[in-house]
């Protein structure tokens, strides 16, 4: 079946990266495993087969109809296909769709319940990752199939993060688990993939540290906005334009006054927050 451009498909052709998939992901029987865009499926039948359910999310209906037809002649029957777009869908997801009885019974917030992996399209990466770690409802697992670049940037450590790292880190612990060629895909992307892994997923980290999530992650974006800038000078907006104030702050964590945003640890991000709110 030809890919879609316009949805970014890179159908997987390589098995042993779907090995590297399922063994990062560590899947049971007792898993319920979300996987964004199935393709042709590649990926879905090893889920089927080590997990004991599967929704896969589709949002090419031509796609999601031929790997249904396809799953039920194989008699595959712990695959359920959805068609539609997941950034639509995934908020109503669990109560909407017939899923498992363990996922339908009332969670305490950011209690894990699923794990999600996926190849995904390159174009999704940030808008999915955002929609995943809003929900109340956090995945124990992530390994997802993402552009090399964008998987190197997440996994950073200072001095080299990012938004989209942060973004992450305050969440769990990602790790890169292989690098994989534009030769595994078909059609070829112009760039190099990576298997990303997130593990230790909780939400514990904002009020472990007496923070708002809101205001945390205000500050970072304030931060990151200007890059070439030390934190005294982007972050002074907060303080009325009083950069002496940032520097006091930044003195008070012990961060020096010429610090710049990609120096930070999440922890790091976190004293500031506290120290700017106190």
């Amino acid at each position: 079946m030809y890919a879609k451009k316009s949805l970014g498909q890179n159908f997987l052709r390589c098995e042993w990266v779907v090995d590297e998939i399922i063994r990062a992901a560590k899947l049971t029987p007792e898993d319920t495993v979300l996987e964004v865009g199935p393709g042709t499926g590649v990926l879905t039948r090893a889920l089927a087969a080590a997990a004991g359910h599967v929704i896969a999310v589709e949002k090419d209906e031509r796609l999601a109809s031929t790997l249904h037809d396809e799953l039920k002649k194989e008699e595959i029957t712990n695959v359920k296909i959805v068609s539609a777009d997941i950034l639509k869908v995934l908020p109503q997801l669990f109560a909407a769709y017939n899923l498992p009885a363990t996922l339908d019974r009332r969670l305490q917030p950011g209690e894990a319940s699923y794990k999600l992996v996926a190849n995904i399209p390159y174009y999704l990466t940030g808008h999915l990752f955002r929609l995943i770690f809003e929900q109340d409802r956090l995945p124990k697992k992530v390994v997802l199939m993402l552009q090399k670049e964008v998987a190197e940037r997440i996994a950073a450590r200072p001095p080299r993060m990012s938004m989209p790292a942060l973004a992450v880190q305050v969440f769990g612990v990602p790790e890169i688990i292989a690098a994989v060629p534009a030769s595994c895909f078909t059609p070829e992307p112009k760039v190099d993939s990576a298997i990303l892994k997130i593990s230790d997923i909780s939400d514990d980290f904002f009020p472990k540290n007496k923070i708002e999530k809101a205001v945390f992650f205000e500050t970072a974006r304030r931060g990151f906005s200007q890059k070439r800038k030390t934190l005294a000078n982007s972050l002074a907006v907060l303080a009325g334009g009083d950069k002496s104030e940032i520097v006091r702050a930044l003195s008070a964590v012990g961060l020096a006054p010429r610090t710049r945003p990609e120096e930070l640890s999440p922890q790091n991000w976190a004293d500031l927050v506290r120290e700017f709110r106190a």
